[in-house]
């Protein structure tokens, strides 16, 4: 495979993971071979790719399906689709894939962060005011696209900010947004009940794990 041809695959296969959620769950192996696999190939022609993803940091692989990890995989997918190498080949695209661009597109001011930059580098969040504004447009992102009815998942909210702020101050920060009558954080668990998405709520010495966020003002 030449290396024109291997950022076009890669990127495809990103964008698919993408598109599936491979952010927030776990997308079955199945499902995602289904877009990306033509006719003409077999599954095995990827192995190298899904192999050189892992290796990056990009995606993770289990016996079940793939994740797409939001900071390197979301910065590897936007280095793609950038890239002078990349195009769609043939005369027709397909539907999957053209509405994954225009999802992109209007969620990019979102959804791009690097997992390389430092937290005090480009793109990191350096105050709790900073941080207020960005949670919250994440939050009404998150909300108004998922119908979660102003009970968003913190685990949600965290992985859409990404490595732009660190763990403890994500924990801290948001709290403070609860102390500022900006968000109430409520209890119950997550849909699933899977361990990173409860790691990656919010617990609290005092009122315990908090898993939602619903928001108060402005």
């Amino acid at each position: 495979m030449t290396s024109k041809n291997t950022v076009q695959t890669r990127t495809r296969l990103l964008l698919a993971l993408w598109d599936l959620g491979g952010t927030q769950e776990e997308v079955k192996k199945g499902q995602l071979t289904k877009r990306i696999v033509s006719k003409s190939q077999k599954v095995a022609d990827y192995q190298s790719v899904f192999e050189e993803l892992q290796k990056q940091g990009a995606i993770t692989i289990s016996k079940k399906g793939y994740s797409l990890l939001s900071g390197k995989g979301l910065e590897v997918l936007d280095e793609g689709l950038r890239s002078g190498d990349f195009k769609f080949e043939g005369t027709i695209v397909g539907t999957w894939a053209a509405n994954a661009l225009v999802k992109w597109i209007s969620q990019i001011d979102v959804a791009v962060v690097s997992a390389d930059v430092p937290v005090k580098g480009k793109g990191a969040i350096a105050s709790y005011d900073e941080f207020k504004s960005v949670a919250l447009n994440v939050y009404d992102k998150l909300n108004y696209e998922y119908n979660f009815n102003n009970l968003v998942p913190i685990y949600r909210i965290r992985r859409g900010i990404g490595d732009r702020v660190s763990r403890t101050e994500f924990n801290d920060w948001l709290l403070e947004t609860q102390a500022d009558d900006i968000l109430q954080l409520q209890g119950g668990s997550v849909e699933d009940s899977a361990p990173d998405k409860i790691e990656d709520s919010v617990a609290t010495e005092l009122d315990g794990l908090r898993c939602y966020a619903t928001r108060l003002k402005s």
